[in-house]
């Protein structure tokens, strides 16, 4: 078994097949991982607007000033997912940044939340985006998928390209391109390797044939 095992191993083409599956399971596991450790199905996420930003609109595209206050359009943002009322509600800068849904439809949107009520026991928040004149209407707390922990610059923008099919595509091309490359230079590889040997076979026996016909003559 184990000798089975170590010959399946020297196959490149076993070793490549092998990382890629390695690397799936370690993308699938991190995700997984963090929807665990954060308490949240939305442990990360791509900023897709400027309402967040307290730059002037051509300013916010996340390539300019990516570390000025205060989301800019394809940063990466860590959600934490906590209870509702652990949650502080106060004006810029002092509110918790939170993700929530809309009152209509599956979108998820990234506001401050600016005012904290509650009525008949139920909690409900007022949010506004840092660069927009004024303030949402209020969403009930059922709503609310977490706050923001952390923003990386730059780094959601391959979310977002990969939201158009376009972009889809072309990463589904580029891989497809890396495992053909993957699994045709071992196979280069080899041929080169007996190439390289079936010279050097030859060479060796021309010089026999030289060596034999110099001492026959001598």
């Amino acid at each position: 078994m184990t000798s089975t095992f170590k010959r399946l191993w020297k196959n490149e083409y076993i070793q490549t097949a092998v990382m890629i599956l390695l690397v799936i399971a370690i993308v699938i596991g991190f995700w997984y991982g963090s929807r665990a450790i954060l308490n949240t199905d939305y442990p990360m996420l791509a900023v897709a607007s400027g309402s967040m930003c307290l730059l002037p609109g051509p300013y916010c595209d996340g390539w300019s000033h990516p570390f000025e206050r205060t989301l800019h359009v394809g940063d990466l943002i860590v959600v934490e997912g906590i209870n509702v009322s652990d949650i502080k509600a106060a004006p810029y800068p002092d509110g918790d940044i939170i993700v929530f849904h809309q009152s209509y439809g599956d979108e998820l949107i990234v506001h401050r939340a600016i005012e904290k009520r509650t009525q008949d026991g139920i909690i409900s928040f007022v949010t506004k985006g840092d660069g927009n004149t004024g303030p949402d209407q209020p969403i009930p707390a059922a709503q609310v998928i977490g706050k923001v922990i952390l923003r990386i610059p730059w780094v959601g923008h391959l979310a977002l390209f990969m939201r158009n099919s376009s972009g889809v595509y072309l990463i589904i091309t580029l891989i497809i391109i890396l495992v053909i490359i993957e699994l045709l230079l071992p196979a280069l590889r080899s041929k080169k390797s007996e190439t390289a040997s079936e010279q050097q076979g030859s060479q060796a026996t021309s010089d026999s044939t030289d060596s034999t016909t110099t001492s026959t003559t001598s």
